[in-house]
């Protein structure tokens, strides 16, 4: 166990901001998820800017890295566009 009163301190802030990321992240995928499954094109782009913001809200911040964020939007255009 750390003796420092700092090193107690950030042990304290890790364990928080990783919950805080962790449900950041699970969010950012079921949204992603729940797009892939879509199968009515109209819907799709309905809900395709606000995955689209949040992936971009989370590269901002490094929850995900922006290239991560840009791999998982272009995806989710190519499977927009191939439905029909």
């Amino acid at each position: 166990m750390a003796n420092h009163k700092s090193s107690i301190k950030r042990i304290r802030q890790d364990k928080k901001k990783s919950l805080h990321n962790k449900y950041y992240a699970k969010t950012m995928r079921n949204a992603v998820r729940k797009l892939r499954n879509m199968t009515d094109k109209e819907e799709a782009t309905k809900l395709y800017p606000t995955v689209q913001k949040l992936l971009d809200k989370l590269a901002k911040i490094n929850i995900i890295h922006s290239n991560k964020a840009a791999n998982l939007k272009s995806g989710l255009a190519q499977h927009i566009a191939k439905l029909g």
